[in-house]
């Protein structure tokens, strides 16, 4: 019995060794900057860093306070466009660069750069298919499934996709920005979904985490709400 154990173990050491060694270094340190670039920006802009030391950080850009938050979304849009010519070229050459090619966390470099992209729909397909794979978690698709939906004036799934617009208040008669939960197919099921996609919150939660307080909204309603 105890060779057994031994033998078992020693079987998943090597099997653990030999899935190290088949993991592509150089494109996943290359992704790994994608990703780093990817989101540098993007913490900055929904930090409250903007608020507190806006001057600080307008002398480490070298512009002025009154253009820097224009600035840092030109500059995300720039890194943006040329992280997709990337991840277009990777994808062209390798398939969806996944766990298997470069482990984690870095499978999730390339599906976040595409879900900042105008290319959603063309690479949802890909992205469908190294999820049911188990190349990376079937929640980040099921999210890009959502942004894919509300993108395309249709219901969410999952619930993890909000929106904000201008809307009448009903109260003071004024436009006030609203932000909502976009319109989500099947409501009353959204949280058994979630859990079967792995999510581990509910879409309230989601809600609160994203500032919005969750209420369930048809397109139709949606569709009012926006045209006052």
């Amino acid at each position: 019995m105890q060779r057994f154990i031994l033998t078992f173990f020693t079987l998943c050491f090597f099997c653990s060794i030999h899935a190290q060694n088949n993991i592509d270094q150089k494109l996943k340190a290359e992704l790994d900057s994608i990703y780093k670039l990817d989101q540098t920006y993007r913490e900055l802009l929904s930090s409250n860093l903007l608020q507190t030391k806006a001057d600080s950080i307008a002398a480490v850009y070298k512009v002025p306070v009154n253009e820097l938050v224009l600035y840092l979304i030109n500059s995300n849009n720039k890194i943006d466009s040329s992280n997709m010519a990337r991840i277009v070229q990777i994808i062209d050459q390798y398939g969806y660069p996944g766990k298997t090619l470069v482990g984690e966390p870095t499978n999730e470099a390339a599906i976040s750069v595409i879900q900042h992209s105008q290319f959603i729909d063309k690479y949802l397909p890909i992205i469908e298919k190294a999820a049911l794979k188990k190349e990376f978690s079937f929640a980040l698709y099921a999210r890009m499934l959502d942004r894919s939906l509300m993108y395309n004036g249709k219901e969410q799934l999952y619930g993890t996709q909000g929106k904000g617009f201008q809307a009448i208040n009903a109260q003071t008669g004024k436009k006030e920005f609203t932000m909502i939960i976009w319109p989500i197919k099947e409501p009353a099921a959204v949280n058994q979904r979630r859990k079967e996609a792995g999510f581990t919150d509910t879409v309230e939660e989601n809600a609160k985490r994203m500032g919005i307080a969750y209420k369930i909204i048809t397109l139709e309603e949606f569709k009012k709400m926006q045209a006052q």
